[in-house]
């Protein structure tokens, strides 16, 4: 028997969802989360993935999440802050409009490399080090999805969990 519904419709449910600006949620996703440090909230399994890509590297101590589940309002206050401070080919290039966002799936996260100040929205994370052995660390079930995020430039290291 085959699944019921049609592909556009079996890509917005269960692990396997596609959020872009051309594929936006069209409802809420509701994340099973759990809390990393500093108060990042990561998808249950997407958060055990990143821990054992992390620890696999030795990257606990010198990889901080910055950023991981976000909810539409926090997703649109990004939207419109990053605005306000930046402009709009900044901000295209670099935030996800609300609903167009994996962040709001639970199954993205932010990366930096641990330093004082942290840049939320571009947060460094040089290839080299412990951030590239993260990098090289892929199969480990985190797959970055490479120079263009769900439409927008990649984050210094932008992880799905599958």
């Amino acid at each position: 028997m085959r699944g019921e519904g049609t592909v556009r419709d079996l890509t917005c449910t269960g692990p396997l969802i596609l959020v872009n600006a051309a594929h936006p949620l069209r409802v809420p996703a509701d994340p099973e989360l759990v809390e990393l440090e500093g108060g990042v909230q990561l998808e249950r399994r997407a958060a055990a993935a990143l821990r054992a890509c992390l620890r696999t590297v030795g990257g606990t101590a010198g990889i901080l999440p910055v950023s991981g589940w976000r909810s539409r309002p926090e997703q649109q206050a990004i939207w419109d802050d990053t605005l306000a401070k930046e402009g709009l080919a900044f901000t295209q290039s670099y935030v996800a409009m609300p609903d167009c966002s994996e962040h709001q799936t639970g199954l993205a996260i932010d990366l930096g490399r641990r330093q004082e100040n942290v840049d939320f929205i571009r947060p460094y994370f040089p290839d080299e080090g412990v951030c590239r052995a993260f990098r090289l660390a892929g199969q480990q079930g985190l797959l970055c999805s490479g120079d263009n995020c769900g439409g927008v430039v990649a984050a210094s290291w932008r992880s799905t969990g599958r």
